[in-house]
């Protein structure tokens, strides 16, 4: 039997189902209703003689969507305060239908933490208490919505059962069982290939695993622990497993948080601009001041309107590069340039001049930079016409330092 109801107004009985299957609006991703008018009034002038009632107005109607748009005078966070609502009392009523130790799986695949927020929120808040979260590659890497864009290639699905949670936890151990959870949920992801963007969305489904079974999480001094502050330990969390995966452990704790914040954009969103709260949100995991980033001369992250682009070392002077000789990442962009510029003895006196050159930490970055760009990238292409004489440029360069020879004698 097909009903066409709402979602927030079921109307079944409670404990009737066994199961509940739903994939709920993405936030603000999708315009879903004024795209279903291409199709509604062509489906109105076919078949809507057969279906009058569910044909009856004359586009489709708007008011009790479940979207994070601007609603009326309270503007986008009035849509957004709706959206955590009207989605929530929805999973409140997938819980009322749902016999006891029934199951309910969730796909939700949003790439933005704000849109999680809203959606963990509303999970919280149903009662159904989540047992398991996993990736599922779904998406087409060629669809046009990848294109230029951190798109996701995976959808979570999330599972949850109607039973009984655990009474309050307090977050200081809560915090430290997620911990320990997500070791070993982040360790078989990465085993398993999820990467990038996918990696970080992923484990915020892992989260909610530990998260969810809390009738409430609160800290100490009462406060009630919402997803917004699980969320932001969820990413230190995964940012430091990446880093420490990428840079193969022992090199983790060598780089600067600059360094990492660069290579953890590469690995995350290649070479795609970015909403600005995503790329703030990346930039706080790993120390960084995203605003302050932007206006310094010489850095490398770039604000284009509401999106933030990092650069990579074509698209930046060689002189705004001299500028901080003692940043990892400024040294390997201008040993790139001095690359491409065919200059074998620079780059030889820039290594021995910085000490780069006996740093294993340096080689294992250019390495994981390459390994995360696709092929028909420039700087990758750059890195790896690099990479390919790496051994024959460490010994010129171990040379060069113990003659003392100078960076800039060779410019």
């Amino acid at each position: 039997m097909v009903s066409h109801v709402s979602a927030t107004r079921l109307p079944y009985s409670e404990d009737h189902f066994d199961g509940v299957l739903t994939d709920p609006p993405y936030y603000d991703n999708v315009p879903y209703s004024y795209l279903s008018d291409f199709f509604y009034v062509w489906l109105k002038r076919t078949v809507g003689h057969l279906y009058p009632d569910l044909f009856a107005t004359p586009l489709t109607p708007k008011g009790e969507e479940i979207v994070a748009y601007s609603h009326g005078k309270g503007g986008l966070e009035e849509g957004k305060r709706r959206f955590e609502e009207m989605l929530a009392q929805s999973f409140r009523e997938i819980h009322r239908v749902l016999k006891p130790g029934g199951m309910a799986v969730v796909v939700y695949a949003y790439r933005t933490t704000e849109g999680w927020e809203s959606s963990i929120n509303a999970l919280l808040d149903s009662g159904l208490v989540i047992t398991g979260a996993w990736p599922l590659n779904t998406e087409m890497q060629s669809r046009l919505r990848a294109n230029e864009s951190a798109a996701l290639a995976s959808s979570i699905y999330i599972v949850a059962r109607k039973v009984e949670r655990k009474p309050t936890g307090f977050y200081n151990e809560v915090r430290e069982e997620l911990r320990r959870h997500l070791d070993r949920k982040l360790q078989r992801l990465w085993e398993e290939g999820i990467g990038g963007a996918d990696f970080f969305i992923a484990a915020i489904g892992s989260a909610i695993e530990v998260f969810g079974k809390y009738e409430k999480v609160m800290d100490y001094e009462g406060n009630i622990i919402r997803a917004d502050r699980l969320l932001a330990d969820v990413r230190t969390m995964a940012t430091d497993f990446a880093v420490r995966q990428i840079l193969r452990d022992g090199f983790a704790g060598e780089v600067s948080d600059l360094t990492r914040f660069y290579v953890l954009w590469r690995w995350n969103y290649g070479e795609a601009r970015v909403p600005f709260d995503e790329a703030r949100k990346l930039a706080q995991s790993c120390g960084i001041d995203l605003t302050r980033e932007w206006g310094r001369r010489g850095s490398f992250v770039r604000k284009e309107r509401e999106f933030v682009r990092v650069l990579g070392p074509h698209q930046r002077d060689q002189e705004d590069l001299m500028e901080d000789l003692r940043e990892l990442i400024n040294v390997l962009h201008l040993v790139l340039r001095l690359w491409e510029a065919g200059t074998q003895e620079a780059i030889v006196s820039l290594l021995a001049a910085t000490g780069f050159g006996a740093s294993e930490a340096f080689w294992r970055v250019a390495q994981a930079i390459s390994e995360t760009l696709p092929v028909e990238s420039k700087e990758k292409k750059w890195l790896d016409g690099f990479l390919a004489g790496r051994e024959r440029v460490r010994k010129a360069a171990r040379q060069a330092a113990q003659q003392g020879r100078l960076f800039g004698d060779d410019l």
